[in-house]
């Protein structure tokens, strides 16, 4: 049997039961669509989350009340506070470390907007105007927080872009006043929408100054300190240096948390990287399902075809030729499978993105590479079984069966 006869004895014989061939086709085909699926959600998480903080630029530390290297987490953690809170002092102690540039106080709270007869609930920020530049934001209308101390309060807001639209329609916005709560603010600026962004959405945000946050919200603690160095190659020694600010204004106790950009990054992409490969292994499990479904209806068609067998050896075809036909009926099953299910992994990819915008869930070139081949390597691996005991038959006995 030359290559092309086997080819044809094989494209033969899949078409010959077209039922039987579509069912194991799908059977493939689910399991090559669920590796890309399932590893196109878990690398587009990943992709996500590296994106939110790669956004907040590459010379950023984080300060957050309490430490999280001495304290595990119990029942008591939601109930208790943190010995020491942070402050504005704090934050303005560590502005006056010599390789910081800017810092950023923020101060967290909810209230009601209302403007006439508009009411709805919102999240205030209490920051200062270093915030914009930090976070790489920019101002659609007017211009944002007016620099400032500390601890000096103004009755001025910077409006997201969808309470803009929500509040005042497409009526002017600068220079209108709303009520926050018990407070009668100005609003001085629109921030250009930029959706969300560490758990809050900057659209449908107020920003105001950190003092008049606190006054609002009758607290004097801060949420966290976000804090720019000069450059990137001076993030750890400008970590010491807040450390040792922070310790001395704590009576030699560190009870804080600075964390980087790098630190985060490299934590969650090394969890949701895992993550990936551990959902790709889950749904590699079906393609092995799939290839023992492979090798029981092969083996259903070898008994079939007892007498097409013998009729071929007995007009000279060797065990070789009868082993290499079965197995290339195998590899054209698997790669059939393998496509369909490929193309159905990227319907199901193209559907998540379009649910969720955000999320960009894009199979990676690995898992594709891997599900086609581990499709058609399982094909073959579990027809050899059938193609060996077809190339084993008597032809005599065979030519009986017929």
């Amino acid at each position: 049997m030359t290559p092309a006869d086997t080819l044809r004895f094989a494209s033969r014989a899949t078409l010959g039961y077209p039922l039987r061939t579509a069912l194991m086709v799908l059977a493939m085909a689910i399991g090559v669509a669920a590796v890309v699926v399932l590893t196109a959600l878990g690398d587009g998480a990943r992709r996500y989350v590296v994106g939110q903080f790669a956004a907040l630029g590459a010379n950023l530390v984080i300060v957050l009340p309490g430490r999280n290297e001495t304290g595990g987490v119990n029942a008591g953690s939601f109930v208790t506070s943190t010995p020491r809170d942070l402050t504005v002092a704090d934050a303005a102690a560590l502005l006056r470390a010599p390789l910081v540039t800017r810092v950023a106080p923020l101060s967290l709270g909810n209230s009601e907007i209302s403007v006439g007869d508009r009411l709805r609930e919102v999240l205030v920020l209490g920051t200062t105007a270093d915030y914009v530049d930090i976070r790489n934001y920019r101002v659609a209308q007017g211009r944002f927080l007016p620099h400032e101390g500390l601890g000096r309060t103004a009755a001025v807001a910077v409006i997201g872009d969808t309470l803009r639209r929500e509040l005042f329609g497409n009526e002017p916005v600068i220079g209108r006043m709303v009520r926050i709560g018990d407070n009668r603010l100005r609003v001085i600026g629109v921030m250009t929408p930029s959706g969300q962004g560490l758990g809050m959405n900057t659209d449908e945000l107020v920003i105001v100054p950190v003092a008049t946050a606190q006054a609002m919200f009758d607290t004097n603690t801060l949420f966290r300190i976000m804090v720019e160095v000069r450059s990137r190659e001076a993030i750890a020694p400008a970590q010491r240096e807040m450390e040792k600010i922070l310790r001395a204004r704590r009576e030699g106790e560190l009870d804080v948390t600075l964390i980087t950009q790098d630190a985060v990054l490299g934590t969650f992409d090394r969890i949701l990287g895992a993550l990936t490969l551990a959902v790709a292994g889950i749904a590699a499990i079906s393609l092995a399902v799939a290839g023992i479904l492979v090798m029981n209806v092969m083996l259903v068609a070898v008994t079939q075809r007892t007498g097409e067998i013998g009729l071929l050896k007995a007009l000279g075809a060797s065990g070789r030729h009868i082993r290499l036909a079965f197995l290339t009926e195998a590899a054209l099953l698997s790669l059939a499978g393998a496509l369909v299910g490929f193309a159905l992994g990227h319907l199901g990819a193209w559907g998540i993105r379009l649910t969720w915008p955000v999320l960009p869930a894009w199979p990676p070139n690995w898992a594709v590479i891997a599900a086609l081949g581990t499709a058609l390597a399982t094909g073959l691996l579990f027809g050899v079984m059938p193609a060996r005991r077809a190339a084993r038959l008597d032809p005599v006995q065979a030519l009986m069966k017929r």
